[in-house]
């Protein structure tokens, strides 16, 4: 047989072929497209919200939380429209050291309240963001698993990324959109270290601190100030030790809370302790902040607190934007690393550089 020579016309050729289908319907991308951030009107965004969609309740903290200048002009069209329907939820603040059983904690009341007492529930629990790569794992969806699957629970986990205790603005507004989704009862989880504690006291109605029983002193090492913004201290994991050390842990926390003043809201904090796991004492922290609301509703305590609050993050929200405008202008980021070297260097004193720059920020604005 003559060998084969293919001519040009014998030579493979690529045929077209049938067009792969897509794998995602053309419709749902222009959709996707469409329905982008800046795509969805602020009315399409209030509408969701207070028809408690939980998909535009998370779309518009996502807004929240950029930093992107079209982002935050949304975002706050949206929070304005929304505040008029906010403010008739309870807030609750959960701290404690890491590892006291917060997101256990938590959980527990969570699906506690919403399946005896039949209320929305939403947690905003900031997790701590690595100062190296300022990442968060953000897991409390996967610590808080069965609470999860309530469909009137909402868990939003937020990345502190650096803010003051992992706790700032964002969480504020955030809360306010819950409320206008018509949840009953916010409850924000701290990092538990630095001043975060200070922070969610200035934005809810009752603080809770938990802490362990039998971990050494249990006066040691906590911060005085904490003990006097508690609105109630709790023993948690009261299933593993003995009910004597409990009841002494709780003594010696009530010894404690007298030698402090009188708390402006009249109400006496108390020591009380449960099991997450077990679900013991649970429902009486909860009678015990319903005790404490009606109290200080009775009393006016209730509205003034949150009256106060509201101009304290007035006041902090001109400080945070002072200091952002500060340091973004170009005179002063242009400016600021030299004087850095200087005052590190000894040739000028720390006061004299920071009036040097605040002047040069003064003709430049």
């Amino acid at each position: 047989m003559e060998n084969f020579i293919p001519t040009n016309s014998d030579k493979l050729k690529v045929v077209k072929g049938v067009e792969p289908p897509l794998s995602i319907n053309p419709s749902a991308i222009k959709t996707s497209n469409s329905k982008a951030f800046n795509g969805i009107v602020t009315d399409e965004f209030f509408e969701g919200i207070i028809g408690g969609d939980i998909t535009f309740l998370s779309r518009a903290i996502t807004l929240i939380e950029s930093n992107r200048h079209d982002h935050k002009k949304k975002a706050q069209q949206i929070i304005d429209k929304c505040l008029p329907f906010s403010g008739k939820s309870i807030r609750i603040g959960i701290t404690g050291v890491p590892g006291v059983g917060k997101s256990t904690f938590i959980e527990a009341m969570g699906t506690m309240l919403i399946r005896e007492y039949h209320k929305k529930v939403a947690v905003l629990a900031v997790d701590p963001s690595s100062t190296i790569t300022k990442g968060s794992i953000l897991g409390d969806k996967t610590r808080m698993t069965e609470l999860a699957t309530e469909k009137h629970a909402f868990i939003r986990p937020s990345p502190s990324a650096g803010s003051l205790g992992g706790v700032a603005r964002k969480t504020r507004e955030a809360m306010i959109l819950c409320e206008a989704a018509g949840f009953d009862i916010i409850i924000i989880e701290t990092v538990g270290v630095g001043q975060s504690e200070t922070t969610v006291h200035s934005m809810v109605d009752f603080f809770l601190l938990l802490m362990l029983a039998g971990a050494g002193d249990e006066l040691q090492g906590i911060k005085r100030g904490i003990i006097e913004m508690a609105d109630s201290i709790v023993i948690n994991k009261a299933d593993d030790l003995p009910e004597q050390k409990i009841k002494l842990a709780i003594r010696n926390y009530q010894n404690a809370i007298h030698l402090f003043p009188p708390s402006l809201s009249g109400w006496l904090t108390p020591v009380l302790s449960c099991s997450s796991l077990t679900g013991s004492g649970i429902n009486d922290i909860w009678l015990e902040i319903e005790n404490y609301t009606n109290l200080t509703k009775d009393n006016g305590y209730f509205i003034n607190h949150r009256r106060e609050q509201a101009k304290f993050w007035f006041y902090e929200t001109i400080n945070n934007e002072l200091s952002a405008h500060f340091y973004n202008n170009k005179t002063i980021s242009h400016k600021l690393k030299q004087l850095e070297k200087e005052v590190i260097s000894d040739q000028i004193s720390p006061f004299e550089a920071a009036q040097k720059l605040l002047e040069m920020y003064e003709k430049s604005t």
